[in-house]
């Protein structure tokens, strides 16, 4: 009999890891071609970093594996939090920022870039950012969408590394 009746298993909560990870892209979806919110290059990468999350907390939670398993996945799901976290930070970080009134109004798009520059330097500009980067254009409880990324990436990573390193009995 197990000694705590409330206590989750791994598989659970990885599988609950997945399905807020699916509820989070649904909604930037659902902003983008609804609401008419158009993602800027780093919204863009804060979504794969969601995307690859969800893939780690699916895989661990289909595959319910032992100890070193568990400790794995937890591992892949908080490096892709970390990643995550570290783009949402530099996009809060261009949001908060005085604006630079030299900035155009907007840079070219993601796909533009990548397909008329190098990677690495398609990566640089999107980091160095332009100014559609910094433009808020959507807030709740007065926190912008980055914002709100960074609280997910945060709570799903130390989730998921909670539920792998914990002791099981």
């Amino acid at each position: 009999m197990n000694p705590n009746p409330f206590a989750w298993p791994f598989r659970a909560q990885y599988l609950t890891g997945f399905v807020v990870c699916v509820l989070l892209l649904a909604y930037a979806i659902y902003d983008q071609l609804q609401l008419g919110v158009e993602p800027c290059p780093m919204c863009i990468f804060q979504r794969i970093a969601f995307m690859a999350m969800g893939v780690f907390f699916l895989i661990g939670g289909l595959h319910s594996p032992g100890a070193t398993g568990r400790r794995i996945y937890a591992a892949l799901v908080a490096i892709s939090a970390l990643v995550g976290a570290g783009v949402a930070i530099n996009h809060l970080r261009l949001q908060f920022a005085p604006k630079d009134p030299m900035m155009a109004d907007c840079g070219p798009g993601l796909n533009y870039m990548l397909e008329n520059f190098p990677v690495a330097e398609a990566l640089k500009k999107v980091f160095t950012a332009s100014s559609d980067c910094s433009e808020i254009n959507w807030s709740f409880l007065g926190i912008t969408m980055p914002g709100w990324c960074l609280i997910f990436f945060v709570a799903l990573g130390a989730g998921a590394l909670w539920a792998g390193f914990k002791r099981r009995v």
